[in-house]
C-alpha cells in the first residue's frame, strides 16, 4: 500500500473527491441494476471527468504557487 500524502489530503477532502467516487461508484450500480440508462451513466461519467481535470488544474496550481511563494522576511530582503 502506497503511503498517504498528508499534505494533499485536505485538497481531496475540501474538494468532495471522496464523494464524487462514491457516486461514480452508486452510479455503476445503477447502470447495473437496470435504474440508469447507458446514456445518463455515460452523461454522469463525463462530469466527472471535467471535475478530475479541474481538479487536476487546481492542484497543479497550487504546486505551482507554492514553489514561488517567498516569505514575507524574503521579501523584506528584496
Amino acid at each position: 500500500m502506497a503511503a498517504r500524502d498528508y499534505e494533499s489530503a485536505p485538497a481531496s477532502e475540501t474538494l468532495l473527491l471522496v464523494d464524487i467516487i462514491k457516486g461514480l461508484a452508486n452510479d455503476l450500480d445503477a447502470l447495473r441494476a437496470g435504474k440508469i440508462t447507458v446514456s445518463d451513466a455515460m452523461a454522469r461519467s463525463m462530469l466527472a471527468k471535467q471535475i478530475f481535470n479541474g481538479v487536476r488544474i487546481y492542484m497543479n496550481g497550487t504546486k505551482l504557487l507554492s514553489g514561488q511563494a517567498k516569505t514575507i522576511s524574503d521579501r523584506k530582503g528584496k
